[in-house]
């Protein structure tokens, strides 16, 4: 369910997303050339990453084909509960708004140095909260239990980079190397063009 919403999403929102990461990318090599600034494929790529994630979850998000009903719910855990444990209107309500911001935790707690949960806390709490008002505008719903869960969402991405770098300390050498890093995202950058262009359907590349 999560993962046919990934597809459709990315299916709706790649052309403004491949025209946006070529004008970025070309940007950003163009300013480390002219600045003779150090280049770092996975600092890079992660970046991107970022840009990917926000654009995807904007489309997520203000999708109207997803919910079309309105509504305004400002009671707490009045809609996460409704739902069934184990259902797919569970996985899909309460699993998918508290996955769908944990990249936002993990990649905003880097951005940001977070050391406290409360720095995440604070900026989850004001995007999630200003997507339901825009939501809310759009023909969608506003929903206490959905800024709720987003937060939750982005608080275990920020434990999640807090573990990553705890366990980063401790590794040999060799495995905190920038080469180590670059080999690792080169992969994962090679995994996302294939599925990139299988969703899009460039078949004649």
């Amino acid at each position: 369910m999560i993962l046919n919403l990934l597809t459709n999403a990315i299916a709706k929102v790649w052309p403004m997303m491949t025209i946006f990461l070529v004008v970025l990318i070309a940007i950003r090599i163009s300013y480390i050339r002219i600045n003779h600034e150090r280049f770092c494929f996975y600092r890079e790529f992660w970046n991107l990453i970022f840009v990917v994630y926000a654009m995807i979850l904007f489309q997520l998000l203000t999708d109207s084909e997803i919910n079309t009903s309105g509504g305004l719910n400002l009671v707490p855990f009045t809609e996460m509960f409704r739902y069934k444990f184990g259902s797919t209107l569970f996985y899909s309500n309460v699993v998918g708004n508290i996955l769908i911001f944990l990249p936002f935790g993990y990649f905003v707690s880097g951005y940001v140095k977070a050391t406290k949960i409360s720095h995440i806390l604070f900026l989850s709490a004001i995007s999630s909260l200003t997507v339901e008002l825009v939501q809310l505008q759009i023909g969608r719903s506003f929903d206490i239990d959905d800024i709720i869960l987003n937060v939750v969402g982005a608080i275990l991405g920020f434990l999640l980079y807090v573990a990553l770098n705890a366990i980063k300390k401790h590794m040999p050498k060799i495995l905190q190397s920038d080469l180590f890093y670059n080999i690792i995202c080169i992969v994962l950058c090679v995994i996302f063009v294939l599925y990139f262009i299988k969703i899009i359907g460039l078949g004649w590349l």
